[in-house]
């Protein structure tokens, strides 16, 4: 899926992604992939500016820390950062069923 599709909804799902806890960087590229069974594969280049984004507004916490002698950066949503989450799954199903309602398909008029 190209990064273009995504605008707008990034953000949820990178929150989405630390729901289950803290992760670096490229874990959570990681865990978005393999949430979307590969249909969501990011560059990192895409990624980690929008983790520094988030972290920047408040929703979500990032440390550094070494790991096998090589520092990297874990990041964890705040208590903000769940909130926005729930927001943006509301959203989500809203725009979404507002998509599938839009392109359902429909029986052609019938003329008298």
């Amino acid at each position: 899926m190209r990064a273009e599709a995504l605008k707008g909804h990034l953000d949820g799902l990178l929150l989405a992604a630390l729901e289950e806890g803290p992760q670096h960087g490229y874990a959570v590229k990681e865990a978005l992939r393999e949430s979307t069974e590969g249909r969501i594969d990011l560059p990192s280049g895409t990624i980690y500016p929008a983790l520094h984004r988030l972290e920047q507004a408040g929703l979500i916490t990032g440390t550094w820390s070494v790991v096998g002698g090589r520092r990297r950066r874990t990041y964890e949503l705040t208590s903000d950062g769940r909130e926005a989450l729930s927001g943006e799954r509301d959203r989500w199903q809203e725009f979404a069923g507002a998509v599938t309602a839009a392109l359902r398909t429909r029986p052609w008029p019938t003329t008298t």
